[in-house]
């Protein structure tokens, strides 16, 4: 797309920004646009990820149908599946009539799902069904509905890891992720959030007929150094709160202070780590890689016990046979204290050797962290269990059934 083009775009959606990553995005939805394609739009909350669907929708064969945008984690979830793909009447309490739900009333056209990532497991698997054969069955109902929708989802969440952790279908992300969109956060986009700025500050003086509010010099600084959590809607937040509260029409680095936060952790730019090194993303990290090295020491001590349990084995069984060839002449000169001090002294010490072996493993199991430890090791290796139990040096069947006992099954 030429840079005319892309400004007409821009204009139409009242889009305002130069960043690459911004134009980049908008170039993509307008060549998956004349498709059918499932769209995945990923960005952060407040990054205005709702623009990408309805350009898409806006310049694709289904333009004159209906477009629903649908947000998922605001639907309850006993709910989600009677208000995505309908239900039958008395199929529940308060369905006094049949309901074709969105996926029948957009027939033809297209649905944006909104924070995806929220949708329950059940009804995961319900769209998964729909994205692969565009057939569904209303809640209570028996009746195969045949729908043809495009869908074009979005989401903050980091599905990678909500997939490692049993919250999102793999094979659904592939189904949606045919074509991804990354929106960049308003931190990354430089110049922008000053154009941003003059463009909030110009829609509260037009609306409210004030003073239109300007930056100094050092407010342009902090503003750029600022790391934005709340992205473009903090933005827009913030000017809407400077421009009622604020004074002075040209805000100074000082009086900016009293909108943007001073917190360190807040005002400076995220540090990317360089290639090659090494870094914990918690302390929580940390506390797992000692417990793994301790889990790698207590199966040495077993090792090392098991050994020792058969050496004192070895030697009590040659201590019995030794007693028993010399039985008579023991019996003759000492029948009270005859067979009771080597064979019987050795065994108490083997018993407590093999107790003190079955009995440190289990002192040492773990279990306030065991779940975090298992849900660490599955995402460490993508969900291969094989890989996970080597890791937490275990066994495949004892990693199934914590498994199943800590409720991460997929």
């Amino acid at each position: 797309m030429n840079t005319s083009e892309l400004q007409k775009v821009k204009q139409r959606y009242n889009i305002v920004g130069n960043c690459d990553g911004l134009n980049r995005a908008i170039d993509v939805a307008m060549q998956v646009a004349p498709t059918d394609l499932s769209v995945l739009i990923i960005g952060e909350s407040g990054v205005g990820k709702e623009i990408i669907p309805r350009i898409i929708h806006d310049n694709s064969p289904r333009r004159r149908e209906k477009y629903f945008a649908i947000n998922c984690g605001s639907i309850p979830e006993g709910t989600i599946d009677s208000e995505l793909f309908g239900h039958e009447k008395g199929s529940f309490t308060g369905a006094i009539g049949e309901s074709e739900g969105y996926f029948g009333v957009a027939n033809k056209g297209t649905i944006f799902l909104d924070e995806v990532g929220e949708l329950p497991m059940a009804t995961q698997a319900r769209l998964l069904r729909v994205l692969e054969t565009g057939e569904y069955i209303r809640v209570g109902g028996q009746k195969i509905m045949k729908t043809d929708v495009r869908i074009v989802a979005a989401t903050n969440v980091n599905m990678r890891k909500a997939i490692s952790e049993g919250r999102f279908r793999e094979d659904l992300y592939y189904r949606l992720n045919t074509i991804p969109i990354q929106i960049p956060p308003l931190r990354d986009r430089g110049e922008d959030i000053l154009l941003l700025f003059r463009l909030f500050a110009m829609q509260m003086a037009e609306k409210y007929h004030l003073p239109k509010i300007a930056l100094s010099d050092e407010a342009k600084y902090i503003m750029l150094k600022y790391k934005w959590p709340g992205n473009v809607r903090q933005l827009k937040n913030i000017t809407e709160q400077m421009s009622v509260l604020s004074q002075e029409r040209e805000i100074s680095g000082e009086a900016i202070h009293k909108f943007i936060p001073e917190d360190a952790e807040s005002t400076q730019l995220a540090t990317i780590s360089s290639p090659g090194s090494h870094s914990y993303e918690s302390e929580r990290e940390i506390l797992y890689k000692i417990l793994y090295e301790l889990r790698g020491n207590v199966s040495d001590l077993r090792r090392d016990m098991n050994s020792l349990r058969k050496q004192l084995d070895a030697a009590r069984s040659a201590t019995v046979d030794t007693s028993a060839s010399n039985l008579p002449s023991i019996i003759t000169d000492q029948p009270s204290a005859t067979i009771s001090s080597p064979a019987r002294t050795a065994a108490p010490t083997v018993q407590d050797a093999v107790a003190e072996e079955i009995s440190e493993p289990e002192s040492l199991n773990l279990e306030d962290i065991g779940r975090q430890m298992v849900e660490k090791a599955l995402e460490r290796n993508g969900g291969n269990r094989k890989k996970a139990a080597q890791e937490l040096g275990i066994s495949d069947r004892t990693l199934y059934r914590r498994i199943k006992q800590y409720g991460l099954e997929k």
